[in-house]
């Protein structure tokens, strides 16, 4: 019998006070420089702008993963099971969900001295840069809180 993916157990952290989206961290592995992360795109929304500064591996889980541009034109759709190799780029973008919440695995795997992403104003100015030692800590805080009684 066929099972449906649980988004009720992950326990989502919000990204600061950026609406849209929310993250659960799986895995970062700082000597191999790899961390696994699953992204939830609320439905019909876009995110804060941003750059992929490192290369990215997505495997859409659920619903539609949609790219926009800076000016907010769609850029591109992925269904349900699409596999996406994305080298770094200095292209701003936005993502958000189709019709229904995204859920999105990225496998981040930056290089030596690459950051992860850059975070930016509407005007396309960098507000803040998400490392892989950034989100190691956020995966430790995240341990922290699941293992902290309810």
């Amino acid at each position: 019998m066929p099972h449906a993916f649980d988004t009720d157990a992950i326990r989502w952290q919000p990204f600061g006070d950026f609406p849209h989206f929310a993250y659960s961290i799986l895995q970062v592995d700082l000597p191999r420089r790899i961390a696994d992360v699953l992204f939830r795109f609320d439905a019909g929304q876009q995110i804060v702008l941003h750059r992929h500064k490192a290369l990215n591996h997505t495997f859409v889980i659920r619903g539609e993963h949609r790219l926009y541009e800076m000016d907010g034109r769609l850029r591109e759709v992925r269904p349900t099971g699409s596999y996406t190799v994305s080298p770094a780029s200095e292209a701003p973008h936005r993502e958000g969900g189709g019709a229904e919440d995204a859920i999105v695995l990225f496998s981040m795997r930056p290089l030596p001295g690459e950051i992860l992403y850059e975070i930016l104003d509407d005007a396309g100015q960098t507000i803040a840069e998400l490392t892989l030692e950034t989100l190691q800590a956020l995966f430790e805080a995240q341990q922290a809180a699941e293992a902290a009684p309810a």
